[in-house]
């Protein structure tokens, strides 16, 4: 009985695990019906930000990979022209700044922003016309390494250089061309 009472920590422990393991490996469509734009991610459990934090996760991967689909859907909504369709999937995320577990125990929950902790995002797109034809596809790795020199954002969103990260994207990669001046 003893025994018992020993592995059950450890068993439960293995069981949630596995649980989460199964329901991050499907990939999550973010999308309307009338959405133009889907963005469902991989096994978030590969991703940078998860491997190289296993101890210190305040916030859920998916809780953040949802916000940041939400987002890249909305932005890309409006910068496609009328009739495309976009499906992006996120294959590896490192948010900007890390846990530095070191500090000590009241530092474990604490995201230390630092230029030596750019953010990056790995992702595949396919880019289709109204009648399904293949634009064009790719596979991006997103960086930012002057994240803290360039303007101020929102003090308030933790997710705001991963954002500005897929916001340079979409106006790079899908924004029609300005007309120059002259």
């Amino acid at each position: 009985m003893k025994i018992l009472r020993f592995y059950a920590p450890w068993l439960a422990g293995i069981a949630t695990a596995l649980a989460l393991t199964v329901a991050c490996a499907s990939a999550v469509h973010t999308s309307t019906p009338d959405s133009r734009v889907t963005v469902d991610w991989t096994n978030p459990a590969d991703f940078a930000e998860v491997r190289e934090n296993p101890e210190s996760r305040p916030a859920r991967p998916e809780e953040w990979l949802a916000q940041l689909a939400r987002h890249l859907q909305s932005r890309a909504e409006r910068v496609l022209p009328p009739g495309q369709h976009l499906h992006v999937t996120i294959t590896d995320v490192k948010r900007a700044g890390r846990y530095e577990p070191w500090r000590g125990p009241q530092w474990d929950d604490i995201r230390i922003i630092k230029d030596i902790y750019p953010p990056r995002i790995d992702l595949r797109y396919t880019l289709t016309g109204s009648d399904g034809t293949r634009l064009r596809e790719g596979e991006r790795t997103l960086r930012d390494l002057a994240f803290l020199s360039r303007g101020t954002l929102s003090r308030d969103d933790p997710l705001r250089y991963e954002k500005r990260l897929l916001d340079d994207w979409l106006r790079r990669e899908f924004a029609p061309p300005r007309a120059r001046p002259g």
